[in-house]
């Protein structure tokens, strides 16, 4: 068992809380995301076993994060919006030369992969002019409502798995948002056993997506991640602040995301 996937997985449980954050992305910055998609293509070959090794630890802080830290990120979202989306804009933006690094861009890429690169940043840049209403908790479950919920958990999972683009906020697009995070804080288990039913199918689907490209299109793959991480920062970014205190307060949370970063950097991109 990888038991170091616990925090990694907690870093991604607590990044797919918060809408316009995406745990792919979180993935990408631990140097970890073509090894989880291999994992998790993996789980029905004869090495199942080391891949189960890579994904228990990896899920087991994933659900902590979710269970844990969901009201925490609530809080901390509802009363610190900003200062919080300012650290996860100091983490990508510090890890973005390791990405590089990791990519070999010098050597490796040549126009077209930074044609890719453009095409990936802009795609998730333009989720930015996408502003969905808050949506109300659905308090009548019925048939409809569950399969809904499915669908939406094949939907975020897909997102999820993608780099820069945010489950949660696919969630909050289709509205069911407020739901899936009081019945998280509630356990309500009808409601989280579908809607994680649909999660698990949308992983493995888009994950085997992800290994073909990974596999017979490796750096166009990789410049097409790295776009989209870049063009995630325009998601993130919750605009300047409008009082002093708040601007000091974002400007501390943005340096620390960068500490962080640094030290991520440091530990899982250099031996």
């Amino acid at each position: 068992m990888e038991w170091k996937n616990i925090y990694r997985g907690m870093l991604m449980g607590a990044s797919d809380v918060i809408p316009g954050v995406s745990g792919g992305t979180i993935a990408v910055l631990l140097g970890i995301y073509d090894r989880l998609i291999a994992a998790i293509n993996g789980i029905f070959s004869k090495d199942w076993k080391k891949q189960l090794g890579f994904l228990i630890p990896l899920a087991i802080g994933v659900g902590t994060a979710i269970l844990l830290l969901s009201r925490l990120i609530e809080w901390l979202f509802e009363h610190y919006a900003g200062p919080t989306q300012f650290f996860f804009l100091g983490l990508i933006i510090g890890i973005l030369p390791y990405l590089f690094h990791q990519a070999d861009a010098k050597s490796t890429f040549h126009t077209k992969h930074f044609v890719l690169l453009v095409i990936g940043a802009i795609l998730i840049g333009s989720m930015v002019f996408l502003q969905p209403d808050e949506p109300a908790v659905i308090k009548d479950i019925t048939m409809s409502t569950y399969i809904l919920l499915f669908f939406s958990g094949f939907i975020a999972s897909s997102a999820m798995i993608l780099p820069g683009i945010s489950g949660s906020f696919m969630l909050l697009l289709i509205g069911v948002y407020p739901t899936i995070i009081g019945a998280i804080s509630n356990l309500r288990l009808d409601i989280l056993a579908v809607t994680g039913v649909g999660i698990l199918i949308g992983i493995v689907v888009m994950s085997k997506i992800i290994n073909f490209f990974l596999s017979n299109y490796r750096i166009g793959t990789f410049a097409l991640v790295i776009g989209l991480v870049i063009g995630s920062i325009a998601v993130v970014f919750p605009g300047w602040p409008t009082t002093t205190s708040l601007l000091f307060l974002s400007i501390g949370a943005f340096a620390i995301g960068l500490f962080v970063a640094y030290i991520l950097g440091r530990v899982e991109y250099t031996d």
